[in-house]
């Protein structure tokens, strides 16, 4: 039997989606992102910027152009999503028309800023489900942006949405949403690690995710000029906060992304050897190195293999059979 046979019987197994989440919102900047995709493989998702991101005052033309963009053939992966505007925003239901009703079969997922609550998730679904299933797309994956008060209060039911495979932290807006009662210097590291309120919001954040399996994708690094303190970010995300994936601003934080939140060879290599003994013995417990195994565990190492692999690092060549068969998590709900 393979893992997921196995580890997640009659469950629904969690979210896995690539580890870096780039953001592109004018058209050279998402030619460039999607060049770079095609050189790298889908180790990477990109989102394309109809939002903060892009420029202001010709909407309809923009949101045309990342529909035109992501039905493209060189959206080779189909690892490609699209950031709206937010509910309550003139030009929200435009974009739904727009780019869902052009690309929905083609979108990897939509994005969701600045939602108050749940309610404000829920319209944009209602909104979004219509366009989308008129378009061939029945259940189109949803992200949700946390940046705001009322979202952080509802954010466990906002994970516990079936359609949502994803909650993103905005640490600026969510700062500035306190009017200067956090200050600043939280915005950015080493702030955005220690100030208490921030730290809550990130915890709650990933904590609700996780309950639901769900994927918690880590804030910017405003330092875009310095690949140590993304990777640096990207690290302390990953291993003190429960993050397993993290946005990126420009193509150069890419790499110190995915470097940062993949496993080790090590580490890969450690779930591939307990795996194959599981494995061999129809998954019942095992010894190795001196520590007893169970299934307990054993679901901890599958999620370590399954980003291995999605990040490129070689793997035992018996372990192939798991993913040829498509035995990965899905990334889609």
């Amino acid at each position: 039997m393979l893992p997921s046979q196995v580890l997640f019987p009659g469950a629904q197994q969690p979210v896995s989606l690539p580890v870096c989440d780039h953001y592109a919102g004018s058209e050279k900047l998402m030619r460039k992102s999607m060049a770079l995709q095609q050189e790298l493989g889908p180790l990477f998702d990109i989102t394309f910027d109809c939002e903060d991101g892009a420029a202001a005052g010709n909407e309809a033309a923009h949101a045309e152009l990342v529909a035109s963009l992501i039905v493209s053939p060189d959206n080779v992966y189909r690892r490609i999503g699209a950031r709206l505007h937010d509910v309550g925003h003139a030009h929200f239901e435009q974009d739904v028309a727009i780019i869902c009703g052009a690309a929905a079969r083609e979108l990897a997922y939509v994005m969701l800023p600045k939602p108050e609550g749940i309610d404000d998730v829920q319209r944009a679904l209602e909104s979004i489900n219509r366009v989308a299933r008129s378009a061939g797309r029945p259940q189109l994956p949803v992200q949700v942006l946390i940046e705001t008060h009322g979202a952080l209060a509802d954010v466990a039911r906002i994970a516990a949405l079936p359609q949502v495979q994803s909650l993103s932290f905005g640490v600026m807006d969510f700062v500035s949403a306190h009017y200067g009662a956090i200050p600043g210097s939280a915005m950015r590291s080493p702030g955005q690690f220690d100030h208490p309120l921030v730290r809550r919001a990130k915890l709650e954040i990933a904590a609700a995710c996780h309950a639901h399996g769900k994927v918690p994708s880590h804030n910017v690094s405003t330092d875009i000029k310095n690949p140590a303190a993304v990777a640096d970010d990207a690290r302390r995300a990953a291993q003190e906060f429960g993050y397993t994936r993290m946005w990126s601003i420009h193509p150069d934080q890419i790499r110190p992304i995915v470097q940062a939140m993949s496993p080790t060879s090590e580490e890969a290599g450690t779930a591939a050897q307990i795996l194959l003994k599981a494995q061999a013995v129809q998954w019942g417990p095992i010894q190795h190195e001196g520590n007893l195994h169970d299934r307990a565990s054993y679901r901890y190492y599958w999620s370590i293999l399954q980003r291995a692999h999605a990040t490129g690092i070689a793997l035992p060549p018996e372990t192939a059979p798991w993913f040829a068969r498509g035995d990965a998590l899905s990334t889609t709900q």
